[in-house]
């Protein structure tokens, strides 16, 4: 099923060309930064913007940290998922790369992603980009639009490298989204309680919650009061 894009003008094609365009024009170290950013850049800023907002949850109340943790747990598991579920969706869809149909496509990264599929829909990296990017606004608003910022920014330099379409990229993006948002309420129901768990241990609650936001208990002075004090003080009574 190959029928998106096999030729012809349309708005897909053309588009490529225009951003693909930009390549031949750059010069050649801005050409090798975006690929750079694009192929390892982006995602890696993606997952140290989980680990800074892990950090922060850590030092919040007890219910938004569990809260906020078990968001973080979701959002690569859900980038997971989507992963496998592109995995056959490439292979229904078999839409070959731009540069194997059109003439002309500046291929920056000829090896990138031609490993494991040589088919182009969806863009696996916009989908992984994407379900970090949406999960981690799950757990925190502000980080998460810069998350989703980048995630936009990794699809524009899948079809900058000529190894995507415009829409292969849209559809990871939509790919991405969707499996944050329709499976949060059920994976957020199955990891709060885990998550609780894990915070009220002696040994793995740090990784909940910082261990200067531990609250100590209350101590009952009655009962480490010393023994017989309390009986002198009823017989001076």
């Amino acid at each position: 099923m190959a029928g998106l894009t096999t030729g012809g003008p349309n708005v897909d094609v053309s588009l490529l060309y225009e951003i693909n365009g930009l390549a031949r024009q750059a010069p050649g170290w801005l050409d090798r930064t975006v690929a750079l950013l694009g192929e390892y850049g982006i995602l890696l800023a993606l997952v140290l913007l989980v680990l800074w907002c892990w950090r922060g949850a850590r030092r919040q109340e007890e219910a938004v940290a569990v809260e906020s943790f078990a968001a973080l747990v979701w959002a690569p598991l859900a980038a997971g998922a989507a992963l496998l579920l592109n995995v056959p969706l490439r292979e229904f869809v078999g839409r070959p790369r731009p540069a194997a149909q059109h003439g002309g496509v500046e291929v920056l990264e000829p090896g990138a992603g031609i490993g494991h599929s040589a088919f182009s829909f969806v863009s696996d990296h916009a989908t992984l980009a994407m379900a970090l990017g949406v999960g981690l606004f799950v757990a925190h608003r502000k980080l998460g639009f810069i998350g989703i910022g980048l995630a936009l920014a990794e699809g524009f330099t899948r079809v900058y490298m000529g190894l995507h379409y415009p829409t292969d990229v849209i559809g990871g993006l939509a790919l991405g989204t969707a499996v944050v948002l329709l499976l949060a309420p059920l994976a957020m129901a199955l990891l709060t309680p885990v998550v609780r768990m894990v915070a009220r241990s002696p040994r793995l609650g740090v990784l909940v919650r910082a261990r200067d936001r531990v609250v100590a208990r209350p101590v009952d002075l009655a009962a480490t009061e010393p023994a017989g004090r309390g009986h002198e003080n009823d017989l001076a009574a």
